[in-house]
């Protein structure tokens, strides 16, 4: 018995070491036996099989984690099933596809036609796949560094107690904001950061326009303090401010208020860099001002006219002491240029004023030589009605005499249809 024993175990021993050395994965061995005893080699079909529906299933897997990845971890899972499928792929032996595994499915009716074209696609999928998750594993360490630069300029910025801290905190955000822009879209750190850069451009854009105001209202507060002791440096600061305010673009909604603050600002500058033409510009405008308020609601008699037309002077007078080599002094001639103008009209209804009250005074004689002496003809009492009321009707609307010349033309009218 124990002989009997021996002998089967050596023989199985022996079967066993003949199947495992017929199964080596060598051609000069399988391809042989392939021919004779193809039975010896099922154990290498069933690992091909295996490790084909391994690969197949793990190719799946890694295409649809990775091409529709929505988090990290889809990334690092797809990732692990590319490896898994290159591994299955590695235990296939090239050399054998095509010829004989189609025994083995013959034998036990599998679906397996694994060519070698079906490899080499695969070996590109797996290629491909694992390049896929290399690019989107490199891209999310500039992602995470640029999300978290950009937290951190953030906090910066909300913390800031100055212009300077507030303009380092606003660089730095810039910076993490043009990472993010660079990343490849074609990467799930990409795609994501596009995703998010609308936001995050449009916070930064609001922080930055409301930096520029908070350091133009702060240069304008150290340039009141430094005034009275050093001018130069107050007008510098203001420039500062006038600076920052100018780089708010017209689409932005604080446009508006950034100019009347930058109107605001020059005003100060000129005062302190050029008091004395400032005072003359101001004196100017006063005289201007009365001007143009002595002119409201005419007609006026050609005195108050006068009056008006000396003011308009003064104000030019005024502007004229101011020399080319003064900064206002363009400013000073433009003024000029516009109270030239309004003294010329002044002028104008001035002359006008006076050519009406002249011919009414001259055609009230008429008027009353005519009463006191009418003409015993009465086609030259005709005559000398038609000669005054021409005279009437020179007088222009607009002056004081108008009203009673109308007056008149209308009586003269009268009296010559009681001629007729």
């Amino acid at each position: 018995m124990f002989g009997k024993i021996k002998f089967a175990a050596f023989f199985i021993a022996g079967t066993a070491g003949v199947v495992w050395l017929v199964n080596l994965p060598y051609p000069m061995i399988r391809r042989p036996v392939a021919q004779v005893a193809p039975i010896l080699l099922l154990p290498s079909f069933m690992s091909m099989d295996h490790h084909y529906r391994g690969a197949i299933d793990a190719l799946e897997q890694a295409d649809q984690l990775v091409s529709r990845a929505t988090s990290s971890a889809d990334i690092e899972l797809g990732g692990e099933k590319v490896k898994t499928a290159k591994q299955h792929l590695d235990h296939l032996p090239v050399w054998f596809l095509g010829y004989y595994p189609q025994r083995y499915c013959t034998l036990f009716s599998c679906s397996w036609q694994f060519t070698f074209d079906e490899f080499e696609q695969a070996r590109q999928r797996v290629a491909r796949l694992d390049a896929v998750v290399f690019q989107d594993k490199n891209a999310l360490v500039p992602f995470n560094e640029a999300k978290n630069g950009l937290e951190t300029a953030k906090q910066q910025y909300a913390q800031a107690e100055n212009t300077k801290d507030r303009e380092t905190a606003i660089a730095n955000w810039q910076v993490a904001i043009d990472k993010l822009d660079q990343i490849s879209q074609q990467t799930l750190a990409g795609k994501t950061a596009q995703t998010q850069l609308t936001a995050y451009k449009r916070d930064f854009e609001y922080a930055r326009i409301s930096s520029f105001i908070t350091a133009a209202q702060e240069f304008d507060l150290e340039a009141q303090k430094i005034q009275p002791t050093n001018y130069q440096v107050a007008a510098e600061l203001w420039q500062q401010a006038i600076n920052r305010l100018e780089q708010v673009p017209n689409e932005n909604p604080q446009y508006v208020d950034a100019q009347k603050l930058i109107a605001a600002y020059q005003v100060k500058q000129k005062t302190v860099v050029d008091p004395r033409s400032t005072t003359y510009i101001a004196a100017a405008k006063q005289y201007a001002l009365a001007a143009a308020k002595a002119s409201q609601n005419p007609p006026h008699t050609v005195q108050k006219w006068e009056q008006i037309g000396d003011l308009w002077e003064k104000a030019i007078r005024q502007l004229e002491n101011i020399q080319v080599s003064e900064p206002s002094y363009v400013e000073a001639q433009k003024l000029i240029a516009q109270y030239q103008t309004n003294l010329g009209t002044i002028k104008n209804r001035r002359q006008v004023e006076s050519d009406g009250k002249e011919i009414l005074d001259e055609a009230n004689k008429e008027i009353q030589r005519l009463i006191a002496s009418p003409p015993g003809n009465k086609n030259e009492m005709k005559a000398e009605i038609i000669r005054i009321m021409n005279q009437l009707s020179n007088i222009k609307s607009g002056t004081t005499s108008y009203n009673e010349a109308q007056r008149l033309l209308k009586l003269a009218d009268n009296q010559l249809k009681k001629l007729k």
